[in-house]
C-alpha cells in the first residue's frame, strides 16, 4: 500500500510539474526576461527586492516549507534554460512534421508526429520542442499559434508527444488556469531533460531535510568484508580512504566523501564498490557463515614460472592474439569487458546481490569512472598481465605493449594496476556493468545500453526492421539488460528515465561522483528509483553547479545537497592524501581552502622534482606580475581579454618548449584561463604559429573545463588587470582552487598582483608567493628591439629575459 501511494504522489507531481512547463508562452517568457533585467537592474539601484522567492537553507521544518522554496527555483532555473537556448543560437532551422494521430488523456493532448530515421538522436525522450503552425522568419513578426511539447517517447519514425492546451498555468497553481487561444505544429527546440528533477522522495525526507540522520550505523547494522579484501585495503588504501570505506559499511544512510585535488576519489570509489559488492553483515561473520575460497599453499615462484610456461607457451614466444589487431579507435585500441549479455562469473561465495547506481553530473564525468570500472590488471609478483581493458592507459614496461593478453616484467609500477573491482579473495574482475544515457565516449562503447541492445537483436536489416516498427521487443531487452546488472551508470538527468520505472528490483546503493557540481533537485533524481544508501562523493571547494537563471543563483539555488548538508554540520569524510602536486603546489590551496589538512603521498616530491625547476623562474609555483597590462572587454561579449597577458605567455611557452622539448605537447602542457575569449585568443594565437596541429602542442581550456584533468605543467592566465572594476567572476574561489591545482610539477601564475590583491583569497596567494620568493614583477621594455617587445623578469635574485624577437 506505501509503495502505491509513492507512485501515487509521483505521478501527482509529475503531472503538475508538466501542466506549468508546457503551458508557458515561449515568446513570453523572452519578453519576461527582458523586463525581469531592467527592474533587477532598479531593484539594485534602490537597494530593496520584493521578491517571493525565498533563499536556500541549511534546514527546513517539513516538506511544504522544502518544496516552497525549491520548487519556484527550479521554475525559474527551467525558463532560464529555455531563454538561453534562444541566446546561444542553438536552433538553426525548421522542420515540419505531419501529424499521424492525437490523442486525448486527463486533459493531455499526446500527438504522433513523424521523424527521420537518418535523424540519429538529435531529439530524445524528455526534450522539449516548440510547435508553430507557421515557420517564424522574423522575430518581429512572431506566430499567433504555438505551444510546447514533451518528447515521450521515440519510436521508430514516429515522436510520441505530450502537450497541455487547457491553458496557461498561474503563479505555479495548476487550479488557476487561464485560456490562451495557441495551438500546435513544429519547431524543433532542445532543452535540459526536465522531468526528472520534480520526483519526490519520501524515504530519505526527514534526512534531506533536517540535515542529521537517526541511523548514525551501529556495530550490529554494519556490514564486513572478507579477511584478504580487508587486507588488501589496509596495503593500498589511505587511512582516510579507509575510513571512508568504513563509513560506507557502517550502513549509514548517507555518507559524505570529499575529495580534494589529486586524493584519490575515484580510487575510493573503486574501493567502496568492491566493499559493497562483497560485504556480508557483520552477525554472519560472527557466527563463522562467511565463507571464502580456500587456496593451497603459495608455490615458489620459480615453480610458478614453470607452470605459466607449461600451461601457456605463447607467453615465451609469439602470442597468436599479436596478428589481430584492433580496427578502430584514435590510439588503436577499445577498452572491452567480455560481458556483453553473458552471465557475471566471479570465484566468488557472496550471499547478497547489492545492485549499484552509480551516477555523475555529466557524461564526461561518468565516462572516467566507467573506464575505470574496465581497467582490469592481474598480477603476481613482479609479472603483471594486462586485461584487454587496460588498453587505452598509458604504461611503462620494458616491451612496448602492442597487442592483447601478454605477460610483461615492469620496471615501473603500472599507475592503475589497483583499479577494477575485487572480489572478498581479492581477486579482479569485471561484473556486469551497463552505461545508459547519451553521448558516451567511444572507450566504453562496449558496456553501452545502445550497443548491448544492438548485439542481443543483431545487426541485421531484417532484425532492425522486426524489432523497430513496434518497438516492444527493444524496451523489454532494456529492460533485462537493466535487471541483469550489478552496476548500472548513468548522469542524473538520464536517471529520472521512465527505463527504470519498469525495474522489479530497484537499487539498493547509489553513488554520486562530483555530487557538489550539481544543484540539490538533480541529485535527488537517482534516489527516487530507491535505495537504503547513498554516497555523495566531491568537493565543495572546487567547481560549483552550473545555474543560468541570476535569479535562481541569487536565491542559492547554486547550493548542492553535499554543500547544504556540510554547512548543516552533517559529518564529512575528507580524503586528505595527496598524489598529484609537488608540495610546493599543494602548500598554497592546502592552507587556503582545506584548514591545512592536506598531506603529501610518500616521495610525491621526488616523483614530481623536474629539470626545469633549477631556473626559479620554472619552479613548482610561480607568480608572474604583469604590471602594466590591461584588460578588454571585446564589443557586444561579456568576456574579458588581456593580450598583454597572451603576448608574454606565448613568449613563456617558447623559452620553456624551447629549452626542454619534451614539453611541447598537449598531454604535459596547458594554458588555462577563467573567460572564454581570453581561451579563444590563445588558441587563434597558436594556430597562426602551430598551425591546424597546434592543439597538439598546447592545451587550451578554460577553467571549467579542466575540472577533472591534470598535466605535468599549467599556465594559468588570470586576464583582470584594473584599478577600480575589482575582478568580477575570477574571485570565485572555487574556480581559483581549480586552476592552481591542476598542474602535476609546474603552476605559472600571470596576473596583475595589485588588481587581485582586491580579493581576500587571491592577496593571500600573491603573499604567499613573496613569501617562499616565487614572486616575479613583469615589465615590457621596447627599447633594444624597435617594433618588437622585450620582457624584463626581476625576482629579488632572479633575473630573465624573454623577447618575442
Amino acid at each position: 500500500m506505501a509503495v502505491d501511494k509513492e507512485k501515487l504522489l509521483e505521478e501527482a507531481s509529475f503531472i503538475r510539474f508538466c501542466k506549468i512547463i508546457l503551458s508557458w508562452d515561449y515568446f513570453g517568457l523572452l519578453r519576461e526576461a527582458d523586463k525581469e533585467k531592467k527592474k533587477e537592474k532598479r531593484k539594485r539601484d534602490n537597494g530593496n527586492d520584493n521578491s517571493v522567492l525565498r533563499q536556500v537553507k541549511n534546514t527546513y521544518k517539513d516538506v511544504d516549507d522544502y518544496l516552497a522554496t525549491f520548487e519556484p527555483l527550479l521554475f525559474e532555473e527551467v525558463k532560464a534554460q529555455i531563454i538561453q537556448r534562444k541566446d546561444d543560437e542553438e536552433v538553426t532551422e525548421w522542420v515540419m512534421r505531419l501529424v499521424v494521430e492525437c490523442n486525448e488523456v486527463d486533459g493531455f493532448l499526446f500527438p504522433a508526429v513523424t521523424y527521420g530515421d537518418d535523424e540519429g538522436e538529435k531529439i530524445v525522450q524528455n526534450d522539449l520542442l516548440l510547435l508553430s503552425r507557421e515557420q517564424i522568419k522574423d522575430m518581429q513578426r512572431l506566430p499567433q499559434i504555438h505551444a510546447f511539447a514533451l518528447v515521450e517517447h521515440r519510436q521508430h519514425n514516429l515522436l510520441r508527444l505530450r502537450m497541455f492546451l487547457g491553458g496557461e498555468v498561474m503563479h505555479l497553481n495548476t487550479d488557476n488556469v487561464e485560456p490562451r487561444p495557441r495551438l500546435n505544429r513544429m519547431r524543433s527546440f532542445m532543452t535540459s531533460p526536465l522531468k526528472a528533477e520534480e520526483k519526490p522522495l519520501f524515504s530519505l525526507k526527514d534526512l534531506i531535510l533536517k540535515a542529521t540522520d537517526t541511523n548514525l550505523g551501529s556495530e550490529e547494522q554494519a556490514w564486513k568484508v572478507s579477511g584478504p579484501l580487508r587486507e588488501y585495503f589496509g596495503g593500498n588504501l589511505n587511512k582516510s580512504q579507509l575510513e571512508a570505506v568504513d563509513a560506507g559499511l557502517s550502513r549509514k544512510t548517507f555518507v559524505l566523501i570529499q575529495g580534494p585535488p589529486g586524493t584519490g576519489k575515484t580510487q575510493t570509489i573503486l574501493a567502496l564498490l568492491s566493499a559493497i559488492l562483497h560485504a556480508a553483515p557483520e552477525r554472519v561473520h560472527s557466527k563463522g557463515a562467511s565463507r571464502e575460497i580456500k587456496l593451497g599453499p603459495e608455490l615458489p615462484i620459480e615453480v610458478k614460472y614453470n607452470h605459466w610456461a607449461l600451461a601457456s607457451p605463447w607467453l615465451t614466444g609469439n602470442n597468436p592474439r599479436d596478428n589481430n589487431m584492433p580496427k578502430d579507435g584514435d590510439d588503436g585500441f577499445f577498452p572491452t569487458t567480455g560481458n556483453e549479455m553473458k552471465p557475471e562469473v566471479v570465484a566468488s561465495s557472496r550471499r547478497y546481490r547489492v545492485r549499484v547506481l552509480v551516477c555523475a553530473p555529466s557524461n564526461s564525468a561518468l565516462d572516467e569512472i566507467v573506464l575505470r570500472l574496465l581497467r582490469t590488471v592481474y598480477y603476481d609478483s613482479m609479472y603483471f598481465f594486462f586485461s584487454d581493458a587496460c588498453l587505452g592507459s598509458t604504461i611503462w614496461c620494458k616491451k612496448q605493449l602492442s597487442s592483447l593478453g601478454t605477460l610483461y616484467r615492469l620496471t615501473h609500477t603500472y599507475p592503475c594496476m589497483h583499479e577494477g573491482v575485487r572480489d572478498e579473495n581479492v581477486h579482479t574482475y569485471n561484473p556486469k556493468i551497463v552505461r545508459i544515457g547519451l553521448k558516451a565516449h567511444h572507450s566504453v562503447q562496449s558496456v553501452c545500453m545502445d550497443y548491448l541492445v544492438r548485439q542481443k537483436q543483431g545487426d541485421t536489416a531484417v532484425d532492425k526492421q522486426k524489432h523497430g516498427a513496434g518497438g516492444g521487443d527493444t524496451d523489454s531487452i532494456r529492460t533485462a539488460i537493466l535487471e541483469e546488472a550489478v552496476i548500472v551508470c548513468s548522469t542524473l538527468s538520464f536517471s529520472g528515465s521512465a527505463l527504470f520505472s519498469k525495474l522489479n528490483h530497484g537499487f539498493d546503493v547509489v553513488i554520486i561522483d562530483e555530487a557538489a557540481q550539481a544543484v540539490e533537485p538533480a541529485t535527488l533524481v537517482p534516489l527516487s528509483n530507491g535505495c537504503k544508501q547513498v554516497f555523495l562523493v566531491g568537493d565543495p571547494v572546487q567547481l560549483p553547479a552550473t545555474v543560468i537563471s541570476p535569479i535562481a543563483e541569487k536565491f542559492g539555488y547554486g547550493t548542492s545537497l553535499f554543500e547544504r548538508l556540510q554547512r548543516a554540520g552533517y559529518p564529512v569524510n575528507m580524503l586528505k592524501v595527496q598524489y598529484r602536486m609537488h608540495p610546493e603546489i599543494r602548500n598554497f590551496p592546502s592552507k587556503e581552502f582545506y584548514s591545512e589538512a592536506l598531506q603529501d603521498a610518500e616521495d610525491i616530491a621526488s616523483k614530481t622534482v623536474r629539470d626545469w625547476h633549477k631556473y626559479r623562474c620554472f619552479g613548482p609555483f610561480c607568480f608572474f606580475d604583469i604590471h602594466e597590462g590591461k584588460e578588454s572587454q571585446p564589443s557586444g561579449s561579456g568576456s574579458w581579454v588581456n593580450t598583454d597577458e597572451i603576448d608574454f605567455v606565448l613568449l613563456l611557452y617558447h623559452k620553456l618548449v624551447t629549452m626542454y622539448p619534451e614539453l611541447r605537447s598537449s598531454s604535459h602542457l596547458a594554458i588555462i584561463s577563467p573567460y572564454r575569449y581570453q581561451v579563444k585568443l590563445f588558441q587563434d594565437r597558436f594556430k597562426e604559429t602551430f598551425g591546424q596541429d597546434s592543439q597538439k602542442f598546447v592545451d587550451i581550456q578554460t577553467v571549467d573545463g579542466f575540472q577533472g584533468r591534470e598535466k605535468d605543467v599549467a599556465i594559468f592566465s588570470c586576464v583582470r588587470s584594473n584599478k577600480d572594476r575589482g575582478i568580477g567572476f575570477v574571485s570565485d574561489a572555487r574556480r581559483m582552487n581549480v586552476g592552481i591545482t591542476r598542474a602535476k610539477s609546474t603552476v605559472l601564475v600571470v596576473g596583475s598582483a595589485s588588481t587581485l590583491r582586491t580579493d581576500e583569497h587571491w592577496n593571500n596567494l600573491v603573499e604567499s608567493a613573496e613569501k617562499r620568493d616565487f614572486l616575479f614583477k613583469v615589465y615590457t621594455d621596447s627599447l633594444f628591439l624597435p617594433g618588437k617587445s622585450v620582457y624584463l623578469v626581476y625576482a629579488r635574485i632572479t633575473f630573465v629575459s624573454f623577447t618575442n624577437s
